[in-house]
């Protein structure tokens, strides 16, 4: 009996330990996950962040020269510094960056000499905590906090032991103080701000320093005893006792030197020891990724999951720092003041407004409400809506897509800001082109508002940008309809029905078409660039979000439509450079994925799986987006199909994965997939929780037989984000084959403009 009690015993421990393990999110995360890319090909374009949920400043190993986009690579194998990074691309410049690089035996300032060899197998790289082992003993940790980060530097015993701080590129000033342990300085490095802001930073030592200097990165000159220096490039160097332990606490502030002191105090001030800090920030991470609790699959699909969620909360970063009574405020990158309240940056809503900013509504609905008002904010601050904020305003990409996460969050019962101001601020930039780039406005606007279409080849990219116009037309018409205003109503109602006039029934595709109603001659479908935006037109003939059907009808009916679905997969996966010129990296990501025609690792079909969902073969959604989770992701080096674009791709990993996907933001519905894990909970911001069970789930059963929603059959091919904030249960029968009746009725397909099957929010 003793015996027994005692297995027992030992059993509800050991089970007890597992679930405490089950619950330790952090540690299913590889901050690695697609860091191995390069300009040719990328697996992610990520890099190891060390940072909290969208924390303001996050920091990284650097593998690359100051000013390289690609800072971290994964197959090289030296490290030249540990940089405080906001970087959102590898694409655009990175800003606001200085690095701290150790050193042992002699100092070394150039940053191409100094650079140090480690192995991957001495790498520990997690959300909460970096730490790395250099070939020379060094060890180097990182913990972060929102503005900040706790590091230590353990120097091998009886080694001259020295710690480098880079000024980056472009202007940075010093100042040490020996007699403090301490480093205070600016840096000015970036695009896009107004002229003489500065990122004011402080780092803070518990240990002597022994002598010091400052230095410059463009000779690497060096000036012993000096204790300021500014100007291009500057930086400081200090020593410290040999073989030392150093723990390194620094923040940083665009509003002053006094706030970056603030910052330390307050988020890093009462951790003595590093391990504090890294324990801080695994409960915040734990907290956040908690949101959504998977059971059920494998530790693999588990680790891929929560590695996606990492990243699905970075961005948009916070840009808004806390005063001495705790009142939000920031320093405007849009007209260089300060001002009261929140602020966020570091997003390109061409990618992101179609899953990450819908997973957020979902997740993080008190952050978003408070994202709504800094759009505006913006908005006020410049005399634009933010399209691409890195941290001010860029004009990237295509299409006026702040609309879509207005219309969006208003769906879903976030109504933090003013509709009339957010309508206002779209009908401007939908009338009028601005100064920065070809979505800062709208490019074409004249011929669009004339003609009903952007003309080719007049303007690059003509015809998405058509389709993203109309797509945004219907986000304004959508608010406007849900809050009363039949104005603006009347002013978008025609121009979100504008995809019409660049398909061509002939060949069933969208194509180019020019001021005179041609279209672009010697169609080839596989061909990339022209009229489109990093794709071809298989890629974009599915981009007519809010109205599918209508699409449907204008391809001949659900035969057809499915037809042409079906065949992007069994197209041969052969390339036509077009515009480009040659391959570009998004080329080669669809070649490699094998998947025929069908481009993944770039944003403009991502939504096409579901879209079976509208005409009447749901299961063939069911199929397809399982099959791109299986095939396309996982949580390792080369964990992406492509760029991983600020969220968005690991976004559509998360939604899917949770069985249901935002085709249309600005519904409020989500159409279904295949949930990847058996059993999936959603712990609302409510306190209520949503939990999707599909018990006999398994790569064998992807197909959804029956559900029922709280006990009550379910058969509809989509949900609303009202249901899920209600709590309860989403039961799935999962089988090993497809349910050929199931979700055919009209009822049971999502919206879509010409079926108009669609109900708004309604708070209780």
């Amino acid at each position: 009996m003793k015996i027994k009690l005692i297995a027992s015993l030992l059993f509800c421990v050991s089970a007890n330990g597992l679930m405490a393990q089950q619950k330790d999110w952090v540690n299913y995360v590889n901050t690695l996950q697609g860091t191995n890319s390069k300009h040719e090909l990328t697996r992610g374009n990520t890099y190891p962040t060390t940072a909290l949920p969208f924390g303001m400043h996050t920091w990284t190993p650097q593998t690359g020269r100051n000013g390289d986009g690609w800072k971290y690579q994964y197959f090289k194998d030296k490290i030249r510094g540990f940089q405080q990074a906001h970087q959102c691309s590898s694409w655009t410049r990175d800003y606001a960056v200085f690095s701290l690089m150790p050193m042992v035996d002699e100092l070394v300032v150039d940053e191409n000499k100094r650079e140090t060899k480690f192995s991957h197998n001495d790498e520990i790289a997690k959300p909460n905590y970096y730490r790395v082992k250099f070939e020379n003993n060094i060890t180097t940790e990182i913990s972060p906090s929102e503005r900040g980060a706790h590091l230590r530097f353990s120097y091998p015993k009886g080694k001259k032991s020295f710690l480098v701080l880079d000024g980056y590129t472009r202007l940075s000033g010093v100042q040490i103080h020996p007699k403090e342990n301490k480093i205070t300085g600016w840096v000015n490095n970036g695009e896009g701000f107004r002229r003489g802001w500065k990122s004011y930073f402080v780092v803070q030592f518990d240990q002597p320093i022994k002598s010091f200097g400052t230095w410059e990165n463009k000779k690497n000159t060096v000036n012993a005893d000096s204790t300021t220096a500014e100007g291009l490039g500057k930086g400081a160097y200090i020593q410290f006792a040999d073989g030392a332990k150093v723990q390194a606490k620094t923040a940083s502030s665009y509003i002053s030197a006094p706030q970056a002191e603030l910052n330390l105090k307050r988020e890093l001030g009462a951790d003595k020891t590093l391990e504090q800090t890294k324990a801080n920030a695994a409960a915040v991470w734990n907290k956040s990724l908690g949101k959504v609790e998977v059971e059920g699959g494998s530790k693999a699909d588990t680790e891929t999951f929560y590695s996606c969620f990492f990243r699905a909360s970075l961005f948009s970063r916070k840009f808004y720092e806390l005063n001495e009574a705790g009142k939000p405020y920031y320093f405007s990158p849009y007209d260089g003041k300060v001002h009261d309240g929140y602020m966020f940056t570091d997003t390109g809503f061409w990618d992101t407004f179609r899953a990450q900013f819908p997973l957020n509504t979902l997740v993080q609905p008190e952050m978003h409400g408070r994202y709504m008002q800094a759009m505006l904010a913006a908005y006020e601050q410049c005399g634009w809506l933010p399209s691409w904020s890195f941290p001010s305003e860029a004009g990237s990409m295509i299409g006026n897509h702040a609309i879509s996460l207005f219309a969006d969050a208003w769906a879903k019962g976030i109504r933090t800001f003013d509709p009339q101001k957010a309508l206002d601020a779209y009908y401007h930039e939908a009338m009028n082109k601005g100064p920065w780039g070809p979505a800062n406005g709208r490019d074409g606007v004249k011929e669009y508002n004339e003609m009903g279409y952007v003309p080719y080849p007049k303007y690059r990219e003509a015809t998405a940008k058509t389709l993203e116009y109309a797509y945004d037309d219907y986000c304004a018409y959508q608010l406007a309809k849900m809050v009363g205003n039949k104005h603006y109503m009347q002013v978008f109602e025609k121009p979100m029905y504008n995809y019409k006039h660049v398909y061509d029934a002939g060949t069933r595709f969208m194509r180019g078409k020019d001021a005179k109603g041609n279209w672009s001659p010697n169609f080839d479908p596989t061909e990339w660039g022209g009229p489109f935006t990093e794709g071809n037109a298989w890629h974009w003939q599915w981009s007519v979000f809010q109205d599918t059907e209508g699409l449907i009808n204008l391809m001949g009916g659900d035969k057809n439509f499915t037809a042409k679905l079906d065949s992007v997969f069994s197209e041969p996966n052969k390339v036509n450079v077009g515009t480009y010129g040659g391959m570009i990296h998004e080329m080669t990501e669809m070649v490699m994925a094998n998947m025929g025609q069908y481009a993944h690792g770039n944003q403009p079909i991502q939504h096409m799986v579901y879209l079976y969902n509208y005409a009447n073969q749901p299961w063939k959604s069911q199929f397809h987006a399982r099959q791109v989770m299986k095939k396309l992701y996982d949580a390792t080096e080369n964990g992406y199909p492509g760029d991983e674009d600020q969220g968005q791709t690991s976004s559509w990993y998360v939604l899917s994965a949770l069985g249901f996907y935002s085709v249309t933001p600005g519904t409020g519905e989500y159409v279904l997939g295949s949930p990847a894990f058996k059993k999936i909970t959603i712990n609302l911001e409510n306190g209520k929780k949503f939990i999707i069970d599909a018990p006999a789930n398994d790569d064998g059963h992807v197909y959804i037989k029956s559900a029922t929603l709280n006990g009550k059959p379910y058969t509809k091919n989509f949900i609303n984000h009202a249901d899920l904030l209600k709590g309860g249960i989403l039961k799935l029968q999962m089988d090993a084959q497809p349910e050929l009746k199931r979700g055919l009725q009209e009822g049971e397909k999502p919206f879509s403009l010409s079926n108009g099957n669609f109900t708004t929010f309604e708070k209780n």
